[in-house]
């Protein structure tokens, strides 16, 4: 069973066509990049994908189920079961603690209390953030607010990882450590991780990459 699968889906905006067939596929597991120009409709692919907008025509699917299909809520229970978003600005909820952004996609999932406990703890020590558990987002730095989000993603058990420009807030140093914790993340638990950036320093943990341009996948990988 194919992560992901998406079939000549367009997406216009108006009388602005974005998404012009585009195809891709992703087994469990695999890294992929998408690399394009600002514009060339990466965002949107991924904002389909993910499911908070719907393309106008093509099918996605994830892990054999196809979203089109699903309504509102079963969007929403997609979001939480099934796919996580890294995102570029970390948007971990200021209010709560590293721990406690952590927990909270669990919370919503109604897991017991008891493991919860187990798991956030399990997960900010795979991390490397145990000594900082405590802490608000305002008191850490953007390396370790990654590194929240991206065990914040962990906690439901997703499939598919979507990872909008994860390094491009962070300084080389730190966007280097945080490519390396993706790349054993997904290893370890075949998750499958669409990597959406500027920069070429992704493409190194990715077994492909995929080159949009104007709402168009180029070259024969990407074909679905």
């Amino acid at each position: 069973m194919k992560a992901l699968q998406v079939s000549r889906v367009t997406k216009s905006y108006g009388s602005d066509p974005v998404l012009r067939g585009v195809s891709l596929v992703l087994e469990p597991g695999e890294r992929a990049a998408l690399m394009g120009p600002s514009g060339s409709g990466k965002s949107t692919l991924l904002n389909c994908i993910g499911g908070i907008d719907r393309p106008d025509e093509g099918r996605i699917e994830i892990a054999g189920h196809s979203l089109a299909g699903l309504d509102e809520a079963g969007l929403c229970r997609l979001r939480r079961e099934t796919v996580s978003t890294v995102f570029q600005f970390f948007h971990l909820l200021p209010t709560l603690s590293a721990r406690e952004n952590v927990e909270f996609p669990m919370q919503l999932r109604g897991i017991p209390g008891a493991e919860r406990a187990v798991r956030v703890q399990t997960l900010i020590e795979e991390v490397g953030l145990s000594h900082r558990a405590e802490a608000m987002p305002h008191e850490l730095s953007g390396g370790e607010m990654q590194r929240v989000a991206i065990a914040r993603a962990l906690a439901i058990r997703p499939g598919l990882i979507l990872a909008d420009e994860p390094t491009g807030n962070l300084d080389s140093t730190t966007g280097e450590s945080i490519l390396d914790l993706l790349e054993a993340i997904s290893e370890k638990y075949a998750i499958a991780m669409l990597l959406v950036t500027h920069s070429p320093l992704v493409t190194r943990i990715c077994g492909r990459t995929f080159e949009m341009k104007d709402g168009i996948i180029s070259g024969q990988d990407a074909e679905a």
